[in-house]
This record gives C-alpha cells, sequence and structure tokens, in this order.
C-alpha cells in the first residue's frame, strides 16, 4: 500500500496551528472535512473515536511522529492526511519527546486489512532518517505531497 492510496493531499496541512493533542486531531479532521472526506454531521464522533483510541495507549510512536487513527463506520475506504508541526506537540509520545509528524487515518471497520497495511507502510517509510527530516522541514502542502510520492517511488527506503 502507497500514501497515494489513502493520503488525501487537499486535506495536508504544512503549519499546524494546534497546540496540544486534542487540537491537532481536530485540525486534521477538519482538514479531513474540509476536502470532502468526511462527512460535517460524523466529525465531532470521529474526533471522539480517535480520542478514545489515544486513551487506549499513545499513537506518539516516537522520534517527532504520532499516527492517530481510528476505525469509523461513516467512511467507505481508508482516508488519512499529514500534519506537519514546525514547534512540535506534546502528544504523550513513548520517548517524551514533542511530535513535529502527525499521519491520521480514518478507515471502515469492516477492512481491517488496509488499516494494517496503511500503518505499516508509514512505519517502514518513517524509519527513513532522510524522509523524517525532509518531512519535518516541509513548509507546504505541495512539499509534503512530493515527499509522500518519492517515498512511494521507493526512494527513501528499500521497499
Amino acid at each position: 500500500m502507497k500514501f497515494a492510496d489513502f493520503i488525501n493531499t487537499k486535506a495536508i496541512r504544512a503549519e499546524l496551528k494546534a497546540v496540544s493533542k486534542e487540537e491537532v486531531i481536530q485540525e486534521l479532521v477538519q482538514s479531513l472535512l474540509d476536502a470532502g472526506q468526511i462527512e460535517a454531521d460524523q466529525k465531532d464522533d470521529i474526533i471522539s473515536a480517535i480520542m478514545k483510541r489515544e486513551e487506549l495507549g499513545s499513537t506518539g510512536i516516537g522520534r517527532g511522529v504520532a499516527v492517530p487513527h481510528t476505525k469509523h463506520p461513516s467512511v467507505q475506504k481508508l482516508v488519512g492526511t499529514v500534519g506537519v508541526s514546525s514547534e512540535g506537540v506534546d502528544f504523550d509520545s513513548l520517548d517524551g519527546e514533542r511530535v513535529q509528524l502527525f499521519f491520521l487515518l480514518i478507515s471502515p471497520p469492516e477492512r481491517p486489512g488496509d488499516h494494517l497495511r496503511a500503518l505499516e507502510n508509514i512505519s517502514r517509510q518513517l524509519r527513513d532518517e532522510n524522509f523524517c527530516r525532509f518531512l519535518k522541514q516541509s513548509k507546504t502542502p505541495e512539499d509534503i505531497s512530493q515527499l509522500l510520492q518519492e517515498a512511494d517511488d521507493n526512494q527513501f527506503v528499500s521497499g
């Protein structure tokens, strides 16, 4: 599975304004709403579902990266977006570091395989120091989109 399969480029946020975990999630879910990927009447329920998932354990996986995610019946296919915070946000990460890179995923409950493949792809790509560094330095959604395309083309790590 590639980033192009689930990341909506119109929803990418290169300069998150959020300063807390919940604000990051709200801002990224709003970006998916703005891009037409989720229904307006489902927004609060999706945010709530992602926050409930965070209560089970932070999705801040370390090295400045978090992958907040949930399964939700309102989506027909896996949707996701990317957000970058230049300052970083306290996300209760496993390593205690502030998070700068966020990959938010929402998937239909009946498609757990897609969800797992997307998480696998993200974690594989994020093992590459250059990819992470370039993403953190991105200033526009176009920059981020380009990096995701390069990652899809295996220009960072061996697939």
